[in-house]
C-alpha cells in the first residue's frame, strides 16, 4: 500500500512539472537561501549607514585620499601615450558601501590611478 501511494504521489509531482506548474518545495528550496542573503547585506547596509551617521555627529566619517590621475592619448600606429596630469584629494566616507556620494575609502585607497 505504501508503494502505490508513493508512486502515485510521484507520477503527480513530474505531471506538475511536465505541465508546467512550479513545484512549490524545489521553488522555496531555490529561493530561500537568495532571501537569506538579501536580508543579510541590506542589514549590513543599514548598519553601515548608522555607523557612518554616527561618525558625522562626531565629525569622523569622511576622509581625503590621493588620487594620481592620468590621460593616455592615443598615437598613430597602434600606440598610447600616458600623461601623469597631477594628483588631487578626493573625499571619501569611511565605510562599506558608498554613501552619501562619496566612495568607501577602502576602495578608493586600492583604486588610487584614475585613467581619461
Amino acid at each position: 500500500m505504501q508503494r502505490c501511494l508513493w508512486d502515485r504521489a510521484k507520477r503527480e509531482r513530474s505531471y506538475k512539472i511536465a505541465a508546467g506548474q512550479p513545484d512549490m518545495e524545489r521553488l522555496e528550496r531555490i529561493l530561500f537561501p537568495f532571501a537569506i542573503v538579501i536580508a543579510f547585506f541590506g542589514l549590513l547596509y543599514l548598519a553601515d549607514w548608522g555607523v557612518l551617521e554616527f561618525r558625522v555627529a562626531h565629525g569622523s566619517a569622511y576622509r581625503t585620499v590621493q588620487i594620481n590621475q592620468f590621460l593616455a592619448t592615443p598615437l598613430k600606429g597602434n600606440k598610447e601615450e600616458y600623461d601623469m596630469m597631477g594628483t588631487f584629494g578626493q573625499k571619501c566616507s569611511r565605510s562599506i558601501f558608498p554613501q552619501k556620494g562619496n566612495m568607501p575609502c577602502w576602495w578608493l585607497v586600492r583604486h588610487a590611478s584614475q585613467w581619461e
